[in-house]
């Protein structure tokens, strides 16, 4: 008794434990009692009693303003993704359009190249990058030169000297002989070439165009029309294969000469691979005549039918010759 007294009356506390005033501090008040009739007759405010919300209002507000933005996020992502796609399916066509356009316009240069003012060099190409042609543009190339004066002044030409030679003499003489010579001379120089240049192109998807150097030695030019004749261009990859075209396009041609010339004058399968080789050595010479064409008429004629192509091709192989000499002296002097 005496010693609890005194610790009554000193005044001072006795210590509490922290780890009791953590838990107290951490426990929710007591919730006050419910007002008596008592209470309430006597004005005594009624407690307000506060519901826990697992959510705190504004954290709450703040995930709901997230949701929406994610939401925003990836709609927009999904938009910027389809108008990608959109965007690249719109490049497409437009890519094809200006290759058309393209195309379409290199035909055209070529539809107005002439050697000596007469002869027409409209399936050779100047440009090394040109744009590969469609069946239609190949067979429209075709049918532009298959229709030239000059080409039927050819064939009437041959028409007089086999007259004059009395060859083919299964043609007959007078007009009647005359006319079937030009039309046989006519279907041999056309349907090679038709064969050739537009109908197995179109199917093996081969250039048959001539691509015209115009640069670099004198020998490498001369070798170029050769493998020109033998070695074409694929027109998806852009890869040289064999010339399957033009080499079969002249021997379908040779065949199917027997069709209209006398008896007499039919060759058998050896004469008509033979004569297709033969044809296709002219077309190689003829592409050696085009291949240097330019350089003679700037030379005597001051015109320039690749308008500036070479000097461009040979500014870019002198540009490359001396930066190759360059790194070859930077390396030495290493």
């Amino acid at each position: 008794m005496t010693s609890c007294l005194f610790a009554q009356g000193t005044g001072s506390p006795t210590p509490v434990d922290s780890s009791a005033q953590r838990l107290q501090a951490g426990l929710p008040d007591s919730p006050a009692p419910h007002p008596t009739d008592e209470d309430l007759s006597a004005g005594a405010p009624a407690p307000q009693i506060e519901l826990a919300s697992a959510v705190d209002p504004q954290s709450g507000q703040a995930q709901n303003a997230q949701q929406p933005a994610t939401g925003t996020a990836a709609n927009s992502g999904a938009a910027a993704q389809s108008s990608s796609s959109s965007q690249n399916s719109a490049q497409q066509p437009k890519a094809q359009e200006n290759e058309h356009q393209k195309a379409e316009e290199q035909i055209k240069e070529q539809e107005h190249q002439r050697m000596v003012v007469i002869v027409p060099a409209f399936n050779v190409t100047y440009h090394s990058d040109a744009v590969s042609l469609t069946p239609a543009e190949k067979f429209k190339l075709q049918f532009r030169a298959a229709t030239d004066p000059y080409i039927f002044g050819v064939a009437m030409l041959v028409a007089g000297i086999g007259e004059a030679n009395g060859s083919n003499r299964g043609f007959g003489w007078g007009p009647g002989g005359y006319a079937k010579r030009a039309a046989a001379a006519y279907g041999d120089n056309v349907i090679g070439h038709t064969f050739g240049n537009a109908i197995l192109p179109s199917i093996l998807h081969q250039d048959s165009r001539y691509f015209r150097l115009g640069h670099g030695s004198v020998g490498r030019r001369i070798l170029n029309p050769l493998e020109g004749a033998v070695i074409s261009k694929h027109d998806n990859t852009g890869k040289r294969e064999p010339n399957y075209s033009n080499v079969l396009g002249n021997l379908i041609g040779g065949e199917i000469s027997n069709l209209y010339y006398p008896s007499e004058n039919r060759s058998n399968a050896g004469h008509t691979i033979a004569t297709g080789l033969t044809v296709t050595l002219e077309g190689a010479f003829g592409s050696e005549v085009e291949e240097f064409w330019p350089d003679i008429s700037r030379k005597l004629f001051h015109k320039d039918p690749t308008h500036g192509l070479d000097a461009q091709a040979r500014a870019a192989d002198a540009a490359a010759k001396q930066e190759m000499q360059q790194g070859e002296y930077k390396k030495n002097r290493q």
